[in-house]
């Protein structure tokens, strides 16, 4: 069992205060590096009454991408409008390769954003979706670095559920 991300010391060129938000997110995409590559695609879309193994992979890239959109204080775009809409359905196109690369890219991508921040400017206001309700950048960076941890841990978990039910 090697050592988790957060006990391994700092994420080069990241700001102390979000360094608790970097360790998640690689320790989510080791957790997934180590787990999906395996998982073949009828067991990553099966459907069993809850969300299945690739929606969670799905989501989880998808919302990260527009919680740090938010972040940035932007809005969303139609691509990510659409992307949300599609995460409702199964993707049977999308093997284990194709979740992990854009699971990778968002949480690289995430990981860049991370650096780019000014630790300065992270108490600043921000406001997510249609409604604008109120969140700050910090908020938005540790709600979606946690946001990632949980479908990890849910993507981990239905596999070994539907793994035993076979």
């Amino acid at each position: 069992m090697s050592t988790e991300a957060w006990l391994q010391g700092p994420i080069p060129d990241i700001a102390p205060v979000l360094q608790p938000a970097a360790h998640a997110l690689v320790q989510a995409q080791r957790d997934v590096a180590a787990l999906a590559p395996g998982v073949d695609t009828d067991l990553l879309w099966r459907e069993r009454g809850a969300a299945t193994p690739g929606f969670h992979l799905l989501h989880l890239a998808g919302a990260l991408d527009r919680i740090y959109t938010y972040a940035r204080g932007e809005v969303l775009n139609d691509e990510q409008k659409a992307a949300l809409r599609a995460e409702a359905v199964a993707h049977p196109e999308l093997d284990a390769t194709a979740l992990v690369t854009l699971v990778n890219e968002r949480i690289g991508g995430a990981l860049d954003q991370l650096r780019a921040t000014d630790p300065g400017r992270v108490l600043e206001e921000r406001r997510v979706g249609r409604a604008g309700l109120p969140s700050n950048v910090l908020g938005l960076l540790f709600h979606g670095a946690e946001h990632t941890t949980r479908h990890v841990g849910q993507f981990i978990s239905t596999v070994k559920l539907l793994r035993y039910e076979d």
